[in-house]
């Protein structure tokens, strides 16, 4: 059958469907550039033949295979295709004729007929070619061209038979290895698609896996081989979801394997192989790394060379194989031949250093596409085609057999490899691998840690920024621990404002409203038929409750009405003992009502949008009423839950341990969230399974499954001062909890009693029996903290394996020293990090976020001597809401800063809250803008202060274009400030507003009495005393409004 992803909408009868669309455009593209280019790229072929041979576990690249998958949107294995000027024959077996079926309406469009012929399983085809051969000689008088792939050697007895018939048919024939080459050189928009995917994969590997994986060997300085790190690295690939790529992994594989070099033996060569030989990463030592993926079978790569210890040859050598290899990216643009692209190259070398020329790689890449290297598209200094907008090339460049200073011979002779995935465009080129750095700051490492190891001329020649963190650290020992911070807070500035400027530009804001997809109204049936009404009742309002409608008498008729159309449904009495019933609909146009594809399709249709009826049976309307109401709560309750069902990610099944392996089981769980219900609540045991978890009660209906490949985080806490102790799941989708969907997933324990009994009145500290109940609370805490800490460990052995190796899965365990008070929802709450990610577990709704979805973290009301400050946290993906933990005490502002600047997060202060919704609205609208005006910069506080010279404008920072200029008025002075203000501002606050008044209550209370005594009059009368009295009671009154007017607006 065919192999490769289905990508169409056509079906033959099986699971493999064909896109008639691209299926059509495509054909027309290939009969176009046949005709138009037969000579100069077909060989002169009157008929084009391709064969592709049987499945291969090898990976290969041939012009069959990607004929078919370019044409036909798959590979098919053991198919002969034949193209004549106005027919096209296939020769395959049944199933594959079944799907090719569907194509003969959409070639018959472009005046071209289909036969395919079926070569049945004990059959050898030869009747079915003689017929093709027939077919052909039929087309002209003359000797017909055949041109065939005259590369590809016949594999299998089919195509062995189609070779030697052909050779023996008696017709011209001709090579169209070039024709192919030149039709599948620039590609249409879903191919760079595909492209663009395919590079994703492939930098997201390096930079979220290779790199990382190589730096932890270094680190714990562990003895690995560069074959085993290229098995590890092709099974990251084939997992994308594990590299932080929302990519299906049916769709992905590798385009070689992985390559690993180091110890002093490199080969550049694609088709170089990873060595049994260990990582070698002692001083002056060189890696190169190199992978290669693809999506859909299209193509990517990307190779880096990591310097450990740099001596300065090879700093050098690596700037000006940099150098090169950008001038050869620049070179690729529309109308440049392909050779100025390794002139480019050889030029820089040749300027900045002539010795190294001869050690040059001979090409500067080549194409890249559905085959790994195109034909054609080579990029050295002899081919002269013409570039043109739409082409895909690997920019491969490097430098061979170099030799370093060192006397080592695993060090002494290196080489020097860069590649990347260019994609050439109109207006000039696009790097698809960009986002895995090449800059020398990030692929050369320091260890040194001794000065006098580093010589002065290497410190003045070699970039600052070139040595990492921890060589920064120890050789600036006078620097101060702020300085430092603020230095490397820099920096990460640099690489946010970069790695954000990327991402805006490969991805789209999207759009939509943010509402989840409701079921149409259309879908909510009650009667497919007239014959299927009840009989009506003396045209009295009735429920039929078995297809959830209400039927009332209109004009002498029944007409029915799913209950979901219902809004709202009342009943009263008047005084004359009638009684009234009011049905409101849902309508479009109405607030708060769901969209309907409904009111899109009949937007010029006229809704029913309330109904009253009057009767003298109050009974009937009551009961009425009850029975709407009741119905539709059931029916909304059912199509919500059925909604929430129909976004969850299907889940691979549950696959028990069985016989290979005793579970691992922890009894006497709590699970949050719970399963709900009015039934009393039961504990539960948690049991590892070979491919998951599964919590089970002694009710059948109460089990949860939870797939270790769903799980993003897991993270185990001990009863320190909580009273419980967990686990936690935080999960990639949501799942099923009872009737709760959710991606967090608790069981814990209570180590003591949540409740005590006071009631005893108070006993001493030396109480005897007080100790002991002490004592017994502290064995059972350690008991409990014991058994999940021996859970933890035999899951983390189990994880260990190497069948779970891809899920990188290991319990993580907050760290409470760098934990501090905030509130991150309602309640003030203990937030504590752990390696991976900022978590508050005990109070519900729980609080997880993952580190790497963090873009930059913004501390607010930092100084001004607030007692409190808040965190807003900004997430990559623009169209989460900020994340705020709002009231976190001053004192812990050092080491949350400490802890940022540790993990890699970029940070900033301001002196007020930002409103976050209308600045990434105006980020996403016009990212070019914000790029341009220094990205996330605006947020530094020392810029704007230094810029405004103190202003209030500066403390706002950034101020997008699309809000309205700040009111002078306190309630939008009100809004700036935070939500969670301690009481001590407020009080100072009100002082300051009496002081600014001069005069206390009590002192306006006396001068109205007095002006009052003095102004009454003898004559006047008690009422006209009375009001004098009031008026100034009432003046007097106003005193502490007014002066909460004058309270001093915080700027």
């Amino acid at each position: 059958m065919p192999e490769q992803r289905p990508n169409g909408n056509a079906s033959g009868g099986s699971a493999y469907t064909i896109n008639l669309d691209t299926f059509s455009r495509r054909l027309k593209a290939l009969y176009q550039h046949w005709r138009e280019n037969k000579e100069k790229y077909w060989d002169s072929s009157d008929v084009l033949a391709a064969a592709t041979p049987p499945l291969s576990d090898d990976l290969r690249y041939l012009k069959s295979s990607a004929l078919n998958i370019w044409l036909l949107g798959y590979e098919f294995p053991e198919t002969i295709m034949v193209f004549r000027e106005k027919h096209i024959h296939f020769i395959c077996s049944q199933k594959k004729a079944e799907v090719l079926k569907v194509i003969k309406k959409a070639a018959a469009v472009e005046d071209i007929e289909v036969d395919i012929r079926v070569k049945l399983k004990n059959d050898d085809g030869s009747s079915q070619m003689e017929s093709v051969f027939r077919a052909i000689r039929s087309q002209s008088s003359d000797t017909p061209t055949v041109g065939y792939i005259a590369r590809e050697a016949p594999e299998g007895k089919l195509l062995e038979i189609w070779s030697d018939k052909l050779k023996g048919s008696g017709f011209t024939l001709s090579d169209i290895s070039n024709g192919l080459s030149e039709l599948f050189a620039v590609k249409d928009n879903n191919e760079i698609t595909c492209i663009k995917k395919a590079a994703y994969l492939t930098a997201s590997a390096m930079k979220n896996f290779v790199v990382p994986k190589v730096e932890k060997v270094i680190d714990e300085e562990k003895k690995v081989t560069h074959a085993t790190l290229m098995e590890e690295t092709e099974r990251a690939i084939q997992d994308p979801f594990k590299i932080g790529c929302k990519l299906k992994a049916d769709n992905v594989d590798i385009c070689y394997p992985p390559i690993f070099q180091s110890g002093g033996k490199f080969d550049l060569r694609p088709s170089a192989v990873s060595s049994d030989d260990e990582l070698y990463y002692d001083s002056a030592s060189v890696i190169i790394c190199a992978i290669g993926s693809r999506y859909n079978s299209y193509c990517s790569n990307v190779a880096r060379t990591y310097l450990i210890d740099s001596d300065t040859v090879q700093s050098r050598s690596y700037e000006i194989l940099l150098k090169a290899h950008e001038a050869a990216i620049l070179a690729l643009k529309p109308g440049n031949r392909t050779s100025a692209v390794y002139e480019a190259a050889m030029a820089v070398v040749d300027k900045d250093a002539p010795e190294l020329a001869p050690k040059l790689t001979k090409s500067a890449g080549t194409g890249i596409g559905l085959e790994f290297r195109e034909s054609g598209l080579s990029l050295n200094a002899k081919n002269d085609r013409v570039l043109k907008a739409g082409m895909a090339f690997n920019v491969s460049l490097g430098f061979q057999n170099l030799e370093s200073k060192t006397s080592n011979s695993k060090s002494h002779n290196f080489s020097l490899l860069l590649a990347d995935t260019v994609i050439v465009k109109e207006d000039g080129r696009e790097v698809a691998t960009l986002a895995c750095s090449k800059a020398i700051k990030d692929i050369a490492y320091s260890f040194k840690e001794d000065e006098e190891e580093v010589p002065k001329v290497k410190r003045e020649s070699i970039p600052k920024d070139l040595f990492s963190k921890a060589t920064l650290r120890s050789d600036n020992g006078e620097i101060s621990k702020e300085e430092l911070r603020k230095q490397h807070q820099a920096e990460l500035a640099r690489q946010k404002n970069e790695e954000t400027a990327r991402r805006l530009a490969g991805v789209g804001s999207g759009a939509g409203d943010g509402r989840a997809a409701v079921r149409a109204a259309s879908e909510l049936v009650a009667y497919k038929s007239v014959n299927e009404l009840p009989a009506p009742r003396d045209m009295m309002i009735q429920v039929d409750q078995k297809n959830e409608a209400i039927l009332l008498p209109i004009y002498g008729m029944m007409v029915p009405f799913h209950v979901a159309l219902v809004k709202q449904v009342s009943s009263q009495q008047d005084t004359s003992r009638n009684c009234y019933i009011r049905i409101i609909f849902n309508v479009p146009g109405t607030a708060f009502t769901p969209h309907d594809a409904n009111s899109l399709r009949n937007q010029g249709a006229i809704y029913l949008k309330e109904v009253s009826f009057r009767s003298k049976d109050p009974r009937h309307i009551s009961e009425v009423v009850q029975l709407i109401k009741t119905l539709r709560r059931n029916v909304m309750a059912r199509e919500s839950e059925r909604a929430e069902r129909a976004t969850l990610v299907t889940q691979e099944k549950l696959v028990l341990a069985g016989n290979k392996f005793k579970p691992i089981r922890l009894h006497d769980l709590w699970i949050r969230p719970t399963f709900g219900g009015r039934a009393r609540k039961l504990g539960g045991s948690l049991e590892a399974h070979m491919n998951g978890f599964r919590y089970s009660t002694s009710r059948a209906d109460e089990r949860v499954d939870i797939m270790y490949g769903n799980i993003k985080h897991a993270l185990f806490q001990p009863a320190e001062k909580e009273m419980i102790t967990l686990v936690h799941f935080h999960l990639h989708h949501h799942i099923m909890v009872g009737n709760k969907k959710t991606k967090d997933v608790q069981f814990y324990v209570e180590v003591m009693e949540m409740v005590q009994n006071i009631g005893a009145g108070k006993r001493s500290a030396y109480d005897p029996d007080e100790i002991e109940e002490e004592q017994r609370e502290r064995d059972r805490k350690n008991k409990i903290n014991m058994e999940f800490q021996s859970f933890v460990n035999r899951v983390n052995d189990l994880w260990a394996q190497p069948q779970f190796k891809g899920h990188d899965l290991e319990f993580d365990q907050p760290l409470r020293e760098l934990g501090f008070h905030g509130v991150p929802y309602k309640a003030s709450a203990f937030i504590v990090p752990t390696s991976s990610c900022l978590v508050e577990l005990v109070e519900t709704p729980f609080l997880v976020i993952s580190l790497s979805d963090i873009e930059i973290v913004n501390l607010e009301r930092v100084g001004l001597a607030q007692k409190n400050f808040d965190m807003a946290i900004v997430f990559k993906d623009f169209k989460r809401d900020v994340m705020r933990i709002d009231s976190i005490p001053s004192s812990s502002l050092d080491g949350i800063k400490e802890w940022l600047d540790t993990t890699d997060i970029k940070y900033y202060e301001s002196r007020l809250n930002l409103n976050w919704r209308p600045i990434l609205k105006t980020i996403t609208d016009d990212p070019q803008q914000f790029i341009e005006e220094g990205g996330w910069e605006f947020l530094n506080l020392e810029a704007t202060d230094s810029d405004s010279d103190g202003s209030a404008v500066s403390d706002q920072g950034y101020e997008p274009s699309d809000v309205e200029p700040e009111s002078e008025s306190e309630d939008d002075d009100s809004d700036s400030e935070s939500l969670v203000e301690s009481e001590d501002d407020e009080e100072d606050s009100e002082e300051e507003s009496e002081e600014e008044k001069g005069k206390t209550w009590e002192e306006l209370e006396r001068e109205a009495s007095n002006a009052d005594r003095e102004k009454v009059n003898e004559s006047d009368s008690e009422d006209e005393r009375r009001r004098r009295k009031m008026k100034a009671s009432g003046k007097s009154r106003a005193g502490p409004s007014s002066s909460a007017s004058k309270r001093p607006k915080f700027r």
